[in-house]
């Protein structure tokens, strides 16, 4: 047995919270490697491809580039660094499990104001587990509220309460590299790293990123094989082609696997079967080219293998050895997805209605999601998605309606467990900066929610910081509220903090809603004559169904209203008729506001037109009946 190491290559993961700067610090890399050919039209965020990632600014998938580095400290010979950006999101923690598989060493990605978060927390702990070496990153440190020192202080804390508390799980942690962490301080906009620290709110004393090539060359270690060991490589994405059907990418550990070969390919449930690798590509940038042969450490695609699946294996024919399934954490929200079933369904002509369309959707989605389950619920009809949280549920949701789907989706609700006879739930670790004038009305906000405060600090700069242990139920809805309450200026994390036993009924909203008592179409002047009351999210010409909810009314119970009612005319004048400047404009609710805003009894029809929110049972009558139902029984 005989180790051998690739100098010429090296894998590094950049793991960070959300919006602290990956996406645009790989742009830089990129840009100063002369990775794009000098034609090339590239866009801002390169990385973030799909549209969904371009709105919401957030990285939704993990991704891989490669870059070409021939600077000062490649020694003569050029060296590929892969670079896998990761999520920062908690709600997409599959990716960045899959991310982590692939690499040898991780840089962490602080804001040189907002410091660690709970997501870095996250994704730190994964690399901790997996014993793979950190570099610190200390990212735009040009930034006006700038406090570089106390940032490393915080992150070297983190790493510290990380290692101690993995101490009993990873026996053979090696704490002094834990304490001897590099850091590195930059503005990935501007393209600028250095090691020496700057002052606050400057920029690094160096006007490129060869300082964090050189630490990556230096700390993160050059995969390592074993030149006698027969092929092993693990599947870690998919991806899909028109013209080659299924791409595995797949990161190869040892041995070289070659186009045309013939390899072992080891399912999940153990069977194995021998497949021949028809194309095989390497990446350069953020292109893919054919390649005839990848070996140790590469990350490869390839294609041929029809339904291969994240976490299987391909092996030599001839000493087949699998590799160990990746393992993904449990889901803790779950949603109910089903075709339409409103009044309304079907009114454009080629989007997707029937039961058999959505549910191949929903496969062909846990195909590229680990982090996914669909149940069956014994409806022909519906299905429950389990997912890591709200917002990984609304994005698939977001994704089917652009796709030319129309759904019914229930409330979000929380994924239960018994544990020695009792109900436990889900709980979250939140974490709240805001301006200390906020500080009581947000306490007041959680406990309602049945939060527990866990700690409190204050920087001294007007913002406070707090740790909250709050019931996923309780944070079902509460960022809406959060916002109103900090008028917008406040910044909630969150991240899952284990099961505890159940925490009891909490009442998420206080108002009623407003539901249309028959079909028609939203007139002018039945909405002038309900404002005073009520909000409403609809428009005039609006069409509507009855059972369908269309606004939230000032009080705590349902109201059944006309919204369709027109003016009688007479054939009398009058000074003030129509008068429509009085008008309120309407609340247009986003997807995921729909999803907060809805209440038990309520579910949300999602077509590619309009999202809706309606009443699980439409007709008044039969709610009545259930109403009373229930306060004879309570």
């Amino acid at each position: 047995m005989a180790k051998a190491t690739r100098n010429d290559l090296r894998n590094v993961a950049i793991v960070a919270h959300v919006d602290h700067g990956k996406t645009t610090l790989v742009d830089a890399m990129l840009q100063q490697t002369n990775s794009f050919e000098a034609h090339a039209h590239v866009e801002e965020r390169a990385m973030d491809s799909n549209e969904l990632e371009r709105e919401k600014g957030i990285t939704i998938l993990a991704k891989n580039t490669a870059i070409s580095y021939n600077g000062a400290h490649a020694g003569g010979s050029p060296v590929t660094i892969n670079v896998i950006d990761t999520p920062g999101h908690a709600d997409f923690g599959g990716e960045v499990e899959r991310g982590l598989s692939m690499v040898d060493g991780v840089v962490l990605l602080v804001d040189a104001s907002e410091g660690p978060l709970p997501q870095t927390r996250f994704v730190l702990r994964k690399a901790l587990e997996a014993r793979m070496p950190v570099i610190l990153l200390v990212n735009k440190t040009d930034r006006p509220d700038a406090r570089i020192d106390e940032v490393v202080a915080e992150s070297q804390d983190l790493l510290l309460g990380l290692a101690s508390d993995l101490a009993d799980d990873v026996p053979d942690l090696d704490l002094d590299a834990i304490l001897d962490v590099p850091v590195v301080y930059a503005s990935g906009r501007n393209g600028a790293a250095s090691r020496t620290q700057p002052e606050n709110g400057a920029l690094p004393d160096n006007d490129d990123l060869e300082p964090l090539f050189e630490a990556i060359l230096e700390h993160i270690p050059a995969p390592t094989y074993d030149d006698e060991h027969p092929l092993q490589a693990h599947v870690t994405n998919l991806d899909a082609s028109p013209f080659l059907g299924r791409l595995a990418l797949l990161r190869v550990f040892h041995g070289t696997i070659k186009k045309g070969q013939t390899v072992a390919w080891v399912k999940h449930d153990g069977t194995v079967q021998n497949v021949r690798v028809t194309e095989l590509f390497l990446t350069k940038a953020l292109d893919r080219y054919p390649a005839e042969s990848a070996g140790p450490g590469d990350i490869a695609v390839v294609a041929g293998f029809e339904d291969i699946m994240i976490g299987d294996t391909l092996a030599d024919p001839e000493d087949v050895r699998p590799l160990p399934v990746i393992e993904v954490d449990e889901p803790a929200i779950s949603m109910t997805i089903g075709t339409n079933t409103s009044p309304l369904v079907g009114k454009v002509k080629g989007h997707k209605l029937t039961a058999r369309m959505v549910k191949d959707r929903l496969d062909r989605e846990l195909v590229g999601n680990v982090s996914l389950k669909v149940v069956d619920i014994g409806r022909p009809d519906a299905w429950e998605v389990q997912g890591r949280g709200e917002l990984a549920l609304a994005i698939l949701v977001e994704q089917m309606r652009r796709e030319g789907y129309e759904l019914t989706v229930g409330k979000p609700q929380v994924v239960t467990r018994q544990v020695d006879g009792k109900l436990h739930e889900p709980y979250e670790h939140l974490t709240i900066d805001a301006p200390e004038e906020y500080l009581g009305a947000i306490t007041q906000l959680l406990a309602a929610r049945k939060g527990r405060m866990d700690n409190m600090s204050n920087h001294g700069t007007g913002w406070v910081r707090m740790e909250f242990i709050v019931p996923s139920r309780g944070l079902i809805g509460f960022r809406t509220e959060f916002m109103t309450t900090t008028r917008g200026t406040g910044i909630a994390n969150a991240i899952s903090h284990g099961y505890d036993e159940w925490a009891g009924q909490i009442v998420t909203r206080n108002n009623g809603s407003i539901v249309a008592d028959r079909a028609g179409v939203v007139t002018p002047f039945a909405i002038i004559a309900l404002q005073e009351r009520m909000t409403f999210f609809v428009n005039p010409t609006e069409e509507v169904y009855e059972g369908m909810v269309i606004g939230e009314n000032s009080r705590n119970d349902d109201m059944d209203v006309n919204i369709t009612k027109e003016k009688k005319l007479t054939n009398m004048r009058s000074s003030t008729a129509d008068t429509f400047e009085s008008m309120t404009p309407s609340r247009q609710l986003s997807l995921e506001e729909c999803l907060e805003f809805a209440r038990e009894d309520e579910c949300v029809e999602v077509t590619p037109t309009a999202v809706r929110i309606r009443k699980v049972e439409l007709d008044a009558t039969a709610r009545a009946r259930a109403a009373s139902r229930l306060k004879k029984q309570g």
